[in-house]
């Protein structure tokens, strides 16, 4: 996949530390003025104008930092190779391609190489991880019920 930008190299203590602070400053920043659409940033004597949304994103990539995490950055309208997409789903491939053939993520098919739109693959995800909440708080809500001490 060549439209995305991968940090692969997890962030050091030094580095998740600046990337904490620097995400609170910025998040605080953004709630103050909710209204600005854009902001002047310094970067080495050059004056540069960011639209929110880059602030936003920029935000999101430094609070993953803080945490330790690798980021990768996907255009919503990247195409994703079938083991791309399992990766992102923790996932085998051989399940993925099982997924794909049920139907219940689409795709389409480049010569003979199954291809996944991100947003789609993303979709499923938001999906998946709905019922899988919903799941746990019913199992919650029975062992509550059985009074099991949860």
């Amino acid at each position: 996949m060549n439209t995305s930008r991968n940090m692969t190299s997890l962030p050091n203590t030094e580095d998740a530390s600046l990337a904490r602070a620097s995400a609170q400053e910025l998040s605080s920043l953004l709630a103050k003025m909710p209204q600005a659409d854009r902001a002047q940033v310094r970067l080495d004597g050059h004056d540069l104008i960011l639209p929110r949304q880059a602030l936003a994103l920029l935000r999101d990539v430094l609070s993953q930092m803080a945490q330790g995490n690798a980021v990768t950055i996907v255009p919503t309208h990247a195409e994703l190779t079938t083991q791309e997409a399992a990766n992102i789903l923790n996932v085998s491939r051989p399940y993925l391609i099982k997924l794909l053939d049920e139907g219940k993520i689409p795709h389409h098919k480049v010569n003979k190489h199954r291809r996944i739109r991100f947003e789609a693959l993303m979709e499923y995800k938001c999906q998946q991880d709905t019922e899988s909440a919903a799941a746990l708080d019913e199992l919650a809500r029975q062992a509550q019920e059985l009074d099991m001490g949860y």
